[in-house]
């Protein structure tokens, strides 16, 4: 087993995301948070070492984060809520913090997989946008 050189948060919608599903679909006004934080998305980011770095983290990330959690429900960006920034990100979302992040599966490389072309690839050192 091995350590990687990233830490990890979890995002998991809170209930005003889950106000705003309710608001644009009919399908989803059933929907119960324990359906949409079934399985939350988990993102690699930067390793932290203290939890003092943990709001320059979600600075750092919150409107990328944000933007994929709407893209996984709704396509349709002028369905996305206006106004978005780190303060509505954080009433949005719980963010669960991890800071050692080991690979059970140490004989299999890590690969990044781009769904967009080569054209848009993600610098490393960016936060993906």
């Amino acid at each position: 087993m091995a350590e990687i050189n990233r830490s990890l948060i979890i995002v998991k919608p809170k209930q005003p995301f889950l106000d705003w599903l309710r608001s644009i679909d009919p399908e989803d006004k059933n929907l119960q948070p324990e359906e949409i934080n079934d399985d939350a998305t988990a993102y690699l980011i930067p390793e932290i070492e203290t939890p003092d770095q943990q709001d320059q983290i979600i600075d750092w990330c919150a409107e990328f984060v944000f933007e994929q959690e709407l893209w996984s429900w709704y396509t349709d960006e002028d369905m996305w809520p206006v106004g978005r920034d780190v303060k509505m990100f954080r009433e949005w979302f719980a963010i669960e913090f991890h800071s050692l992040v080991d690979d059970v599966v140490g004989d299999i490389p890590l690969e990044h997989i781009n769904y967009e072309s080569e054209e848009n690839d993600i610098e490393p050192s960016s936060n993906g946008h």
